[in-house]
């Protein structure tokens, strides 16, 4: 709280903002004083210890302390600009320096005057033996003494917003936290902060901005100091508080507790694998059963490579709910994923009895009509679909089992309506989510915590290694040559493209390369193209010709990253490989190797790209291994967009990283989870919510906390 107004007090109230700077602000989701001071530095100067004029050296940053011997504008040809030539010196030397634009300072700085000069000293391009600081920061030492934002202390520096630099970031930050009140709330109960050794958040607040010059700035600039680390675990403690108690309302729910054991309901299971299930495959299951026997609703992620063998346990758990008179749903983000479940589903267990029904937006209206009546009167047992199963107008006759396929694609508003509509029959329902991205254990806890976690960790007896190779374009015709080969052995492929047709971007598009491999390159084999513009109907026609090798090369974009199963299909060729993420790589390569024949993935990519691009795709020539893909695509990337999935809003933390900041996280975990399950903290979970400002709870949702 502040002495005046507020930390709810408009933004562009604040000394140095304003009407136009407010707007910028506005941008970056920046209204309030209290979202000013959100904003953090990403690194720190040391600017308190002053260097001589003598020790400057090129290509360094330094601050001196100086007095004015003389200074003089001189215009340009235009005559607007003026570049200003300073000319200062300490007890050790003479320095000039130069700055652009500089005619603001003409009249300004008198011959004896103290300065502050704080920047990078370069070789005067037209003088190369002279040594000259460009555009430094500058600071008039008045007579009072020296009482700077920018000199004598540690300095923070923060990303410009627009033409918001961050000398005026800083010193709109430090009027600011001038009038923060010393009564201010703390959000973290007395005991806790006592305990971890943490300063209040007020003290916190001000030290992450404006460190004490004792601070380290090693430890500053590593996110490290005390008071930065007292945020960061703020931030991860009340998320993690907010998954604890989501866990807790979870387990307080009715779920109908499913018979597992009995000899009907095992012998139901074996009639529908399709193959001897790995070591992996059957304790997962049995984690699944496990939960699947209580009357609280599983919440559990299923985590597993491509091609590991996770649909065949979600409809293992499926038919479990099945054989309890209960129906299932399983929910994929695509129409070309669903279809290929629904196919699949239908293929291993139709034959055993149970009906299995489609549902997307792209059937025809009577075929939509006529699986809605029978999901609606119970004869459709497993109903396999897209977003179309949350539609109002989809009503089951009991839903007892909920499986979310690649789930990170749906917001958490379309989960909560699927389960809704086993909820309307009085019970909650039990809920499988699947991810074929393997997540990095950190991200796990972070994006998960409230899930209970089960990994299929080893594929199927008889997958061959695929073997992935880097070329360039220049190679392409070797590259063409050796699909020849495959194709003549009997065998498929898939040619990916970026995009779907020409665009500003230079890039080679599915539609135009379809066009000139089927007559230039390939005039006698049999191509496909398949594409997101394509009708729900088309795409199955596509699909379906494919699978039966009626084409022997599909010319395709990403719409076949997840869920598309031709085990006949051995070489994939990516072209524009450097403009594909590494997740979405390691998803591509998983659509082929699903046979036994040895398969092959060629990454075409200029010879020259980037570091980042470089580091990607030699990732994926080195391993196959999923979770090492998915740790080294969060190195490069940072956890930002894995973040930029959480759908309910607000996850963007402020100076948090989970990455970074793993010990701590699995502190704040600790430390949220006790506190949620134990039943005497009911005062401090109290204290807590009093604490929150209502913006606050709304971000952590933590309203429902007492």
């Amino acid at each position: 709280m502040l002495m005046s107004g507020g930390l709810q007090s408009p933004v562009q109230m604040i000394k140095g903002v304003g009407p136009q700077r407010a707007e910028l602000l506005a941008k970056r989701g920046i209204h309030t004083l209290e979202d000013l001071l959100a904003y953090l530095p990403f690194r720190y100067e040391d600017r308190i210890r002053f260097s001589h004029v003598k020790d400057v050296r090129p290509n360094a940053v330094y601050t001196l302390r100086v007095s004015v011997m003389s200074g003089q504008a001189i215009r340009t040809m235009r005559g607007r600009d003026a570049i200003y030539h300073l000319l200062v010196k300490d007890e050790t030397g003479s320095l000039p320096c130069k700055f652009f634009h500089g005619g603001y300072l003409e009249g300004r700085l008198k011959p004896g005057q103290e300065l502050i000069l704080h920047g990078k000293a370069e070789v005067d391009k037209q003088r190369p033996a002279r040594i000259e600081m460009v555009n430094p920061q500058i600071e008039v030492i008045s007579g009072a003494g020296l009482d700077s934002t920018e000199v004598g202390r540690i300095v923070p520096i923060y990303e410009a917003i627009g033409t918001f630099g961050s000398r005026a970031i800083r010193r709109a930050i430090y009027g600011g936290l001038q009038q923060l009140d010393p009564r201010m709330p703390d959000v973290l109960p007395t005991t806790l902060r006592a305990k971890l050794n943490f300063p209040s958040h007020r003290d916190a607040v001000i030290q992450t901005h404006f460190p004490p010059p004792e601070e380290s700035l090693d430890a500053l600039n590593q996110f490290r100091s005390p008071a930065q680390q007292r945020l960061i675990f703020e931030e991860l403690f009340l998320y993690q508080l907010s998954l604890a108690l989501d866990r807790r309302a979870t387990r307080k729910e009715n779920a109908i507790a499913f018979r597992v054991r009995e000899d009907s309901v095992r012998e139901a299971l074996k009639r529908i694998l399709p193959f001897k299930p790995t070591a992996a495959q059957k304790r997962v299951l049995a984690e699944i059963a496990a939960d699947l026997e209580k009357a609280a609703p599983m919440n559990r992620l299923l985590q597993g490579d491509v091609g590991s063998g996770k649909t065949i346990v979600a409809l293992q758990a499926a038919v479990i709910a099945m054989e309890n008179g209960c129906q299932a749903a399983l929910m994929a983000p695509t129409e070309i994923l669903a279809v290929q479940h629904f196919l699949s589903a239908r293929r291993n267990l139709e034959k055993a009895g149970y009906k299995v029904e489609l549902l997307i937006s792209g059937m025809k209206s009577t075929e939509k009509t006529a699986a809605l009546a029978r999901i609606a009167s119970g004869e459709a047992q497993l109903v396999i679909g897209t977003h179309a199963l949350i539609e109002d107008n989809v009503v089951f006759a009991k839903l007892g089992f909920v499986a979310i396929d690649e789930q990170h694609r749906f917001g958490v508003l379309q989960r909560k309506r699927l389960m809704d509509k086993a909820a309307s029959h009085g019970h909650a329902p039990h809920v499988l989510v699947l991810t074929a991205t393997p997540i990095p254990r950190t991200l796990s806890l972070t994006l998960y915590g409230d899930l209970d976690v089960s990994v299929i960790d080893e594929l199927p007896p008889g997958r061959t290694p695929i073997v992935t190779s880097l070329a360039t374009e220049q190679s392409l015709p070797g590259v063409w040559e050796s699909l020849r080969r495959e194709i003549a052995a009997g065998h498929q492929a898939y040619v990916v493209y970026p995009v779907i047709e020409e665009s500003k971007l230079e890039l080679k598009a599915a539609m135009d390369e379809f066009e000139r491999l089927s007559k230039q390159v390939f005039p006698k084999l049999k191509l496909g193209l398949l594409h997101g513009r394509l009708s729900s109907e088309e795409k199955e026609i596509v699909m379906l010709k494919f699978r039966l090798n009626e084409i022997q090369i599909l010319v395709t974009t990403t719409v076949v990253e997840v869920g598309v199963d031709v085990p006949n299909a051995t070489v994939m060729v990516i072209e524009h490989a450097e403009r594909f993420g590494l997740s979405q790589l390691h998803q591509l390569r998983g659509r082929i190797g699903r046979g036994a024949g040895k398969s092959h993935c060629i990454l075409v990519a200029p010879g020259h790209m980037s570091e980042n691009a470089k580091a990607r795709l030699e990732t994926m020539v080195r391993t196959a291994n999923g979770f090492e893909i998915a740790e080294t695509d969060l190195l490069l990337r940072g956890p930002g967009e894995f973040f930029g999935t959480r759908q309910s809003g607000d996850l963007g933390f402020h100076i948090a990283n989970p990455l970074r900041d793993r010990e701590i996280l699995d502190m704040a975990r600790r430390e949220a989870f006790a506190l949620a399950e134990n039943p005497s903290s009911a005062g401090e979970l109290n204290q807590i919510l009093r604490a929150l400002p209502p913006h606050w709870q709304r971000r952590y949702h933590l309203a429902r906390i007492g």
